[in-house]
């Protein structure tokens, strides 16, 4: 809850830096602190920084607002406190959460963390398991929560689930923020094209393969 208490101060150490959008990438702090407190918050800074102030769950509730989605599914990396809390969240929002997939971390991952619900561990085979889960669910959209797990490389391989368009809380912020610099319409269509890829597809596939070269470099 320090973040979003902290957030004017967090702001002002862009000092003079020429932004014309600020994200902040913590949907934690949104399902603690309550929409209304959230709206409250956030309204305050648009007015004292004169810029575009937005957090992922918010990004998120547009998004799902420009796919007119209301029936959604969950897939969560959290453990079950924080879950309740983001369920609470999503509701007083006015979407109907139908189902939620918790992340399952594999063996492999457990062993390198060494903790009970290591975000930063988890791997992108691991959140394309949850999504199956909700395979047979009849869903609006599917919400891949958690800014700290990785989603891009999941989106890629499954944009969609039985017709249920499927994003993440980070590609929704990046989606908002990039838009209001833009002036773009909020659009159904205008998010699906970042849900495929357009806007980071080939930039992805570069870091991914200079990934895997660095890697063979070490191992030769």
């Amino acid at each position: 809850m320090a973040y979003f208490d902290q957030l004017t101060q967090s702001a002002a150490q862009f000092a003079e830096a020429p932004l014309r959008s600020l994200g902040v990438a913590c949907t934690g702090s949104s399902y603690l602190v309550g929409c209304d407190r959230e709206d409250v918050l956030f309204d305050e800074l648009r007015q004292r920084t004169g810029i575009h102030v937005t957090s992922s769950a918010l990004s998120v509730v547009d998004a799902l607002h420009a796919l007119n989605a209301q029936r959604i599914g969950l897939v969560s990396p959290y453990p079950d406190s924080l879950l309740q809390h983001s369920i609470a969240y999503w509701q007083s929002r006015g979407f109907q959460v139908e189902a939620v997939a918790k992340v399952v971390l594999s063996e492999a991952s457990q062993s390198r963390s060494g903790q009970p619900n290591p975000i930063y561990a988890i791997g992108s085979n691991s959140v394309m398991d949850a999504i199956d889960k909700l395979r047979d669910t009849s869903l609006d959209a599917i919400v891949l929560l958690g800014t700290g797990m990785p989603s891009l490389k999941s989106i890629l391989h499954v944009p969609s689930l039985s017709g249920a368009p499927v994003f993440s809380c980070t590609l929704a912020l990046a989606w908002r923020c990039v838009s209001a610099v833009e002036g773009n319409e909020l659009s159904s269509d205008s998010f699906k094209s970042w849900i495929a890829g357009t806007h980071w597809r080939s930039r992805f596939e570069d870091c991914f393969f200079e990934s895997i070269d660095a890697k063979l470099n070490e191992f030769i």
